[in-house]
C-alpha cells in the first residue's frame, strides 16, 4: 500500500482526483475542526446544517455517506463518528480505523484520503496517530493507496514512523524469501 501526505490546505486537496474522502469527528466537535472544518467551509456549511439537525452526531459507530462535488473534488465524503473526544484513546483510534476499513472495503475502493482519527481536534501527536493507524491496516490488504491529510508539522513527525513502518516490511519480506 502506498501512503502519501497532503497538507490541511483548500488548494492542495483540491488537486486530489479520488473517488472518496474520509473524515472522522468527535460528538463534542463543533465547529468542525482539521479537513472536516475545511470541508464544512467549502460546502458553505452542509456539514454544520446535518450536525444542528441532528441528523449526524458524530457517536461511536456513525457512518455517514454525503456528496462532495461539485465544490469539492470527492465523489463522496463519509463521515465517522468517533464519540466523545475525553473517551479518545488508542482503542477508540483502532476501533475507528476498523469501522473505515470495513466501510471502504464495502464500497470496493482501493484508494482514499483521509484525515487520521484523534486528529481532526489534535487530541493525538502525529506520531502516535500514524502508529495506530498503520497497526490498524496492517492485516488488511484492501487499499492500495491511502492520502494522509494533515497539517506540514503534523506530516513531518508522521514521515518517520511510516518510513520506520516501511523498513521493517522490507526486512521481514527478505527474511522470508527463499
Amino acid at each position: 500500500m502506498e501512503v502519501r501526505f497532503v497538507p490541511l490546505d483548500l488548494a492542495r486537496i483540491d488537486v486530489l482526483r479520488m473517488e472518496v474522502l474520509a473524515l472522522p469527528f468527535f460528538v463534542d466537535e463543533r465547529p468542525l475542526k482539521g479537513a472536516a472544518g475545511l470541508c464544512d467551509w467549502r460546502l458553505c456549511g452542509a456539514l454544520s446544517r446535518l450536525l444542528d439537525s441532528g441528523r449526524v452526531t458524530g457517536s461511536t459507530e456513525e457512518v455517514t455517506l454525503v456528496p462532495g462535488r461539485p465544490r469539492l473534488p470527492f465523489e463522496k465524503l463519509i463521515l465517522f463518528g468517533e464519540g466523545a473526544a475525553a473517551d479518545f484513546d488508542q482503542a477508540a483510534s483502532e476501533r475507528v480505523t476498523a469501522r473505515m476499513l470495513t466501510t471502504l472495503a464495502g464500497l470496493r475502493l482501493r484508494s482514499v484520503a483521509l484525515s487520521l482519527p484523534g486528529r481532526g481536534r489534535a487530541l493525538v501527536e502525529p506520531g502516535e496517530a500514524i502508529r495506530w493507524f498503520l497497526q490498524g491496516i496492517a492485516e488488511s490488504d484492501e487499499l492500495d493507496e491511502v492520502v494522509i491529510i494533515d497539517d506540514l508539522e503534523a506530516q513531518r513527525a508522521m514521515v518517520p514512523v511510516l518510513e520506520s513502518a516501511r523498513r521493517r516490511v522490507r526486512v521481514v519480506r527478505s527474511a522470508s524469501e527463499p
